[in-house]
């Protein structure tokens, strides 16, 4: 995958088929340490240690409907060209989190992609479902929680146009505040 936006979204896809009705996805960068943090937790089904171990391994998926699993492998692999790695947490029954460290200002580093539209475009799917939307650049966070948004909405279905659109707009112009902060990314 040509941009993290889209390892985060193929993640946040699992643990939707997972059975999660809450996903957290946090962006954390620390410039002073030259490092970005790409964490999806869920509350899904999880997997046991068998799993865990296999499942960076592209000929291993769970899936019926293809043979291969490449979303894990190539988001550890990205992780892992600019120095950094791929971690996973999971318990069954509790939830799997998938952590990537990337360095910042390497050579090899992916482009963060479209953050915006991958979250509003997940949550606009899935309006059923939760999602925490992090952005931490050097100690200055931005937060977006859905279950706060439907509060707000009072009834009206995240699915809805005119949501979508505010929430990508919303989106838009946090993260990016944010992100433009950091300029080795």
């Amino acid at each position: 995958m040509q941009e993290l936006s889209m390892n985060l979204l193929d993640i946040a896809q699992n643990s939707v088929a997972a059975g999660s009705t809450l996903t957290q996805i946090t962006i954390a960068i620390d410039t002073a340490a030259k490092r970005l943090t790409l964490t999806i937790a869920d509350n899904g089904k999880g997997m046991d240690e068998e799993t865990v171990r296999r499942v960076t391994d592209p000929f291993y998926t769970t899936r019926t409907t293809r043979k291969v699993g490449l979303g894990l492998p190539l988001f550890q692999e990205a992780a892992r060209a600019t120095g950094g790695e791929l971690t996973i947490r999971s318990a069954v029954g509790k939830g799997t989190t998938v952590e990537a460290f990337f360095t910042l200002g390497h050579i090899d580093l992916a482009p963060l992609g479209d953050l915006s539209g991958t979250i509003a475009g997940l949550v606009q799917c899935n309006p059923e479902l939760d999602f925490v939307y992090r952005v931490i650049s050097d100690g200055e966070t931005f937060c977006m929680d859905t279950r706060q948004l439907r509060q707000m909405l009072d009834g009206v279905s995240l699915a809805t146009p005119q949501v979508a659109i505010f929430l990508r707009e919303y989106l838009e112009e946090h993260t990016e505040n944010l992100l433009k902060r950091s300029t080795q990314i």
